[in-house]
């Protein structure tokens, strides 16, 4: 269908959706976190590329895009053209369904067999997402200065 040096698109010669594909990287790769430094940098090139190619192909209103990892130990970028009437749902959320209209005009969905969790658990979410992504720490003597290779205090210059 389509390819480059590193990814490739394939699509769906059967089933109840119009243009269903794949992208994926050509090299093996499990997860979307082990994509090496080309294939990380040109993922959104490659997704916007064909995304666009799908949309205009299928008359589709948006392309939802899926990820899932659990099934085939390769990497598959699920790519769905959404045509209004077509069989994709733009929900996510298992269960019976209750939408609250909100004032930016928006629509919340909350389920009835999953309640929300209390914003404390994701305040504290937050907040260990946020240390993940701080740059590690060097090591401190008691000096309270930072520690080389050798364990010694290093001295300013």
């Amino acid at each position: 269908m389509w390819a480059d040096r590193l990814w490739r698109l394939t699509t769906a010669f059967e089933g109840p959706l119009l243009g269903f594909s794949y992208l994926e990287p050509k090299r093996h790769v499990p997860h979307l976190t082990d994509l090496d430094g080309a294939e990380a940098r040109t993922l959104g090139a490659a997704l916007a590329r064909t995304t666009r190619a799908l949309r205009r192909a299928a008359r589709a209103e948006v392309v939802y895009v899926y990820v899932f990892g659990d099934g085939i130990p390769h990497l598959h970028l699920h790519l769905a053209p959404h045509r209004k009437g077509d069989p994709l749902s733009d929900r996510m959320i298992r269960g019976t369904l209750v939408e609250t209209p909100l004032p930016s005009g928006a629509t919340r969905l909350e389920s009835r067999d999953y309640p929300l969790l209390p914003n404390v658990v994701h305040a504290r979410f937050r907040a260990r997402l946020t240390r993940s992504f701080a740059p590690a720490r060097r090591r401190r003597g008691t000096s309270g200065r930072p520690r080389g290779a050798t364990g010694r205090p290093m001295r300013a210059r």
